[in-house]
This record gives structure tokens, sequence and C-alpha cells, in this order.
């Protein structure tokens, strides 16, 4: 077993034993989980390796990537600037940016693309890398783009799309990207160790993502999920030594909001309990009116292709959902990430959590729910 490190409130020891069965009984690498109950942490633990090239060791402030839990850094921008008044979820998203409203997408609001229903989870547009880090290109083949379905009649879930097409409406209203939206009103103010492009003064702390044997293969380039997951094959999964790839300092340079968030667990689960509770005695960032209109769910059952995952979604959250990934109750919102990594929060027990590695396991992984289980477990539940 690898080197554990950390602590628990006695409360919480639970999280505690479930970390480190983890460690024995998964092909773990490194990896941390950090859990805040009433905006107070109560348990922050980390082990194992960062880098198995050079056996540097995990810490508490190692970043990872996290994948899609990125789309909750941009959920929880979208609802602040709602609740401010600034963004009308159930408008047109040609209000805010009118050169959307083309090929049928006239009607689509926010609303349908955070709930996966706008008809457009892949583009037909082929990017290169650096247009994709430009983000115009992107938002010219979004505008051109024509939806698969009528807008609002189903769902399929809009992967990298999501990021970019709730991005530019951040952009267009405040006139930032969507990660420096969120380090200016967010990451930065409250200390939390969560990007939407790293800025190279942190690849230092970044952690090297490494494959378990076995995982399953994606299906063939032309096949809509492969599509979704690669941003029409203009990125490689997992890919991850290749060149922009997943470890490759110049992907998480740049911004992309569904997909391509790089944080700690602690910055994680700050974001959550900053939603929720506030941290430390501050203000919580989003009411309770606020989450109630997030936590209303929009899609679950089998979408577009005809799966049905278990999962349910509300505005860009992922809500409790026993067979996919069980939280704590109604009031639960998150995301989860490639590989394994997941982050959510609840205003009910108070409650933000997370938890990193660089192994990536994939589908059916239960490192994360074993550890929800023990915070369960450890609020009496």
């Amino acid at each position: 077993m690898q080197h554990l490190h950390g602590w628990a409130d006695e409360r919480f020891g639970a999280v505690a034993d479930a970390f480190a069965r983890n460690h024995a009984d998964f092909p773990e690498l490194g990896s941390a989980v950090t859990v805040f109950a009433g905006g107070r942490k109560v348990a922050e633990l980390w082990g194992g390796v960062a880098d198995e090239r050079t056996g540097r060791a995990w810490q508490a402030d190692t970043l990872v990537p996290v994948f899609s839990c990125a789309k909750g850094l941009v959920a929880v921008c979208a609802h602040l600037l709602a609740q401010q008044g600034r963004l009308d979820l159930d408008a047109p998203v040609s209000r805010y940016w009118p050169e959307f409203a083309q090929h049928g997408k006239e009607a689509v609001t926010c609303r349908m693309v955070l709930g996966h229903r706008a008809g457009v989870p892949a583009l037909d547009a082929v990017l290169g890398f650096e247009e994709i880090a430009a983000w115009t290109p992107v938002v010219r083949a979004i505008e051109a783009q024509q939806p698969l379905w009528e807008p609002g009649t189903t769902y399929e879930y809009h992967g990298h799309v999501l990021g970019f097409l709730v991005g530019e409406v951040i952009r267009r209203i405040t006139g930032l990207t969507p990660g420096a939206f969120f380090r200016k009103e967010i990451g930065g103010p409250l200390g939390l160790d969560a990007w939407i492009g790293l800025p190279g003064t942190e690849l230092g702390r970044l952690a090297r993502l490494a494959e378990a044997e076995g995982r399953r293969p994606m299906p063939g380039p032309e096949h809509l999920l492969t599509r979704i997951v690669t941003m029409n094959g203009a990125l490689v999964f997992p890919g991850l030594d290749e060149p922009h790839g997943w470890n490759d300092p110049d992907l998480h340079a740049i911004e992309l909001p569904g997909a391509g968030a790089v944080a700690s667990a602690t910055g994680l689960a700050g974001l959550y309990a900053a939603a929720v509770t506030g941290l430390d005695g501050g203000e919580r960032l989003l009411s309770p009116a606020t989450m109630t209109d997030a936590l209303r769910e929009l899609s679950s059952g089998a979408g577009f292709l005809g799966f049905d995952m278990g999962a349910r979604w509300g505005s860009g959250v992922l809500l409790e959902s026993p067979s996919f990934r069980p939280m704590l109750g109604a009031r639960s919102f998150g995301n989860d990430g490639a590989g394994g990594q997941f982050a959510f929060g609840d205003d009910e027990f108070g409650v933000g959590f997370a938890y990193v590695a660089n192994r990536m396991i994939g589908h059916g992984d239960a490192r994360a729910n074993r550890l929800v289980d023990a915070v369960r477990a450890s609020l009496g539940g």
C-alpha cells in the first residue's frame, strides 16, 4: 500500500477507513478525497504517487485533470449569473448571442443546453487544436451547427459543446471567458485550487494520468459517442501521452470548459461547499431558491442513442442517480469525470465532496462510491 496522509474528524473516520481500503483493493496510483460539512473541512486525505515516471509523491495540494467535473464550475457560474438577474436560463440563447439563432436553433435556451437537450451534442466541423485554443472558431462552428433533433424533445450528453456554448453566453454577458470569470468571481476570491485553463505557474503541482489495464476502448471515430468525447476527432481520448493529449501541458493551458478543468480534491470540494453553505462562515454562493431551480430534473432515461445509464440531469448538474452515481439525497448535485473523478454538494446535509485520482479505471469504477457511502454513514444516513 502506498503511504497515505491527511486527517479526518472523528465523526468522519469512516471516510479515512474507506480511503485506505481503496488503496488496498484497487490499482490506485495516487488519489485524494476532501469533505466539507457545514462549511468546515472535516476530512482531507491523500496518498500515493503523482507521477509514476519519477515517483513524485502526491501532496495535499496536488492538481489533477478532472475532465467533465469542469461542468460543475460552468454550472455554478451560470447559476450565479442567473441569481444576479444577469442571465435568464429560459430565454433563448440568442438574447445574449444573436448569431446563435441559425439552422433550427432559434428557440434553444441555456436550460436546454444545461440539460443536454439542445440537439448539439457534437459538432460537424473538424477543428484543429489551435482553432479550439483560439475559442472563436468553436463559437463559429456552434453557430453553423444544425441540431440532431428538435431541441427540447430528447437528450444526449453534450460533452465539450455544453462548456463552449454556455461559456460563450457567459462571455457575452460578462466580457470574460468562463475560465477567467470563474477565477475572478469564485476561484480567486475563495482561494480554490480549480481552473479552466491552468496557469503555467501551477504545472509543478500537476499529477500525471495513467490508464488502468483493461479499459474498454472507445467506439469507432464515426460513432456519436466518440465524436462527443473527442470534439469530432479534434482531441484524443484517452490519448494520455500523445501530443495535445491529457498529459500535455498545452492542453491544460487552454479553456475546455466542458471537460478540461484541473483541480485538487480540496479545490473541487471547496467549490461545492461554497455553493451550498459558504466556506468558514462566509455567505453561500447559491441561494436555496437557486439550488431548487438547478435541481429540477430535466433529463433521464433513454436518450437520443437509446441508452439509459441511470443518470438524472438537472440544469448543468448530475442529480442523485442511485444506479449511476449515488450521492446523499434529493438535494445532491455534482458532476463526475472520466477515469473516476467525482465531486458534489448537498445543501440539505451541508456537504461538499470531491475525490480525484490519476489512475483512470473507467465505467463502473467504485472508488468514489465507496467514499460517498462512508460520508453517508458518517452523517448517520
